[in-house]
């Protein structure tokens, strides 16, 4: 997510994480594919940044983020 927007994520580093590989599986079981990046926005599965992309083109990804309580500006 864009920081130009007023987002603060959180970032997971699966290959630094030492249960990364388990939360890696447990996104593929998800349905994630490839599992990473995968995004999250207030707990609830988004998916993939392609998908915050067209949600962002499409004016919804503001939206949503205003509703989680996720805008800082």
């Amino acid at each position: 997510m864009d920081r130009d927007l007023g987002v603060n994520p959180a970032i997971h580093e699966l290959d630094e994480d030492p249960n990364g590989q388990e939360m890696e599986k447990a996104l593929q079981r998800l349905g994630c594919n490839p599992s990473v990046p995968t995004v999250f926005i207030e707990g609830k599965l988004v998916n993939s940044t392609n998908t915050i992309t067209s949600l962002h083109l499409g004016g919804c990804l503001v939206p949503m983020l205003e509703e989680a309580g996720a805008l800082w500006l």
